[in-house]
């Protein structure tokens, strides 16, 4: 082993940066659907003994060393980002007349510009390297930070943190409600880069024995909430329209009744013998194909399909009059109408996606091309706050739409009355690929992180009921068409709210960074 990471740490010029980012996207496999965890282990133990090579040359200046590590961290970034984000170019390809030529942006541009994230973390972690355990703790500060400024920057784009390759099956996702998903990339950088110190042998015990400790309080603190009882309340019945409807098909609007009428059709399938009626009934994002408020006879044949007492909770787009001489707003909303056809109540879309549903920079960007993927007049507009969903039966559900669920800060629970979250969305862009299977595991970790249920809906999957546990009670698969009933218990507010996981999750990345500072200033010493 000593052997091997001393021919790693003397790579040099295009060998060291093939290795960084063969790492990276060797890592990737972590992701779902594959779920490799294990991968992790080999990327970070590379990257390390990368590292060390930037920090062995006493002949290179320090600004070399950072200028080193920053490269060596963005090429990793780079594997890592190509390999798990390809997938985004087939977006792109159901209008490839009209996109095809933004391909390379999509699947070589945007990880380029992630990977920047990762070259800054292991350049940080460049400042404060030292010998044994101390250079693993300084690369999990790092990659904790830049997980965490990932989440905002430029809008924000936090899919793929390290922290989801900790996180594949439930007994692996209950840590996320003590340390959020930035605290477990932190720690988890820390047990997969833990073999490194096989090739040194510097602090080895001590460091692989921490290491496991880390490891099994992870799987010790899932096991512990995998046995506990989840708390029981309100029982609520659901069932989940999948209708797999081709994404050209929806975008050409040329059978925008047909569309409408799966939807229905879906709808009124009886239940099973002896099973209880939907309480709501719920269909993907952008589900309807027109604008429904223009169009009341949608309305009258909704609630005609609705059975006494049931609801339909629908993703729409929504439009807004702004009065003579100005173009109407357009939103993309979730709907709940009840059994007579009136609409309850409506949320809109907080968090859009650019490019898809706004172009950033719109004044200097739509002057060489860019445009987004879903054409109305101005793109759509964002809402200023997000709206409970409340059921007859007095039932919050707190909605977000589509990629609205990959970030923590936007479930802010606890929300006054909110017994469950409700995901709706249209990964129908995305084919069959890792984006949806890597898109749904995001949304399991946020019923984990809030102690809430989770109600799913996609057009072409993965639609599913997720306890507040992270288990699936129910679902439809990639690429099926049909419908699916559960029913779920509405439970008391989460014991973990987002302030604590704060927190705590600061709390995980101060220490580690104290670690690393300390042993930076004994590393110092000993050298003078």
């Amino acid at each position: 082993m000593e052997r091997l990471a001393g021919r790693i740490m003397l790579l040099w010029g295009w060998k060291r940066l093939l290795f960084a980012f063969l790492a990276g996207a060797v890592g990737a496999l972590a992701l779902p659907p594959f779920s490799f965890f294990g991968t992790l282990f080999l990327s970070f133990t590379i990257l390390v003994w990368l590292l060390d090579g930037t920090a062995g040359n006493p002949d290179r200046s320090h600004s070399f060393g950072l200028r080193s590590a920053f490269v060596i961290g963005w090429s990793f970034g780079f594997g890592y980002f190509v390999a798990g984000l390809w997938w985004l170019g087939n977006a792109l390809l159901v209008e490839a007349d009209e996109f095809a030529w933004a391909l390379p942006l999509a699947v070589l541009g945007l990880p380029a510009v992630l990977a920047i994230f990762y070259g800054l973390a292991t350049m940080l972690a460049r400042l404060f390297w030292s010998e044994g355990f101390g250079r693993l703790a300084a690369l999990a500060a790092g990659f904790g930070l830049m997980e965490w400024l990932r989440s905002f920057v430029a809008t924000g784009f936090p899919w793929n943190a390290i922290g989801y390759g900790a996180m594949p099956i439930p007994l692996m996702m209950q840590s996320v409600t003590v340390i959020g998903v930035f605290g477990v990339s932190a720690l988890a950088v820390v047990v997969f880069a833990a073999p490194a110190l096989l090739g040194t042998r510097k602090g080895l015990v001590p460091g692989l024995a921490l290491a496991g400790l880390l490891a099994a309080a992870h799987l010790g603190y899932g096991a512990y909430r995998l046995a506990e009882p989840v708390p029981s309340g309100k029982p609520l019945t659901v069932r989940l329209v999948q209708p797999m409807v081709d994404q050209a098909k929806k975008l050409a609007n040329t059978d925008r009744i047909d569309v409408f009428n799966q939807h229905l059709a879906l709808s009124a399938e009886p239940v099973a013998a002896g099973k209880p009626q939907p309480d709501i009934i719920v269909w993907p994002e952008t589900s309807i194909p027109f604008i429904l408020t223009e169009n009341p006879d949608a309305l009258a044949r909704i609630g005609d399909v609705l059975k006494d007492g049931q609801v339909l909770v629908t993703g729409a787009v929504r439009s807004e009059d702004q009065g003579a001489g100005h173009p109407p707003r357009y939103y993309n909303s979730v709907y709940m109408i009840d059994d007579k056809g009136q609409i309850l109540s409506a949320s809109d879309k907080v968090h859009l996606t650019p490019f898809g549903e706004y172009v950033p920079y719109e004044d200097v960007l739509r002057r060489i091309g860019f445009d987004n993927l879903v054409s109305l007049p101005g793109g759509f507009s964002p809402a200023q706050q997000r709206s409970l969903l409340t059921t007859p039966a007095g039932i919050g559900l707190y909605p977000l739409i589509c990629y609205e669920i990959i970030f923590p800060d936007e479930v802010a629970i606890p929300v006054e009355g909110a017994g469950a979250i409700l995901n709706v969305t249209n990964d129908a862009w995305f084919g069959i690929t890792p984006g949806p299977y890597q898109h749904f595991q995001q949304a399991r970790i946020r019923a984990v992180e809030t102690g809430l249920p989770l109600i799913r809906g996609a057009n072409n999957g993965i639609s599913a009921v997720v306890d507040p546990r992270g288990r699936v009670l129910s679902g439809m698969a990639l690429g099926t068409r049909g419908v699916v009933d559960s029913t779920l218990d509405i439970g008391n507010v989460p014991k973990w709210d987002v302030n604590a996981r704060k927190l705590n999750q600061w709390l995980v990345l101060f220490a580690v960074a104290m670690t690393a500072l300390i042993s930076r200033m004994g590393f110092i010493f000993r050298k003078n």
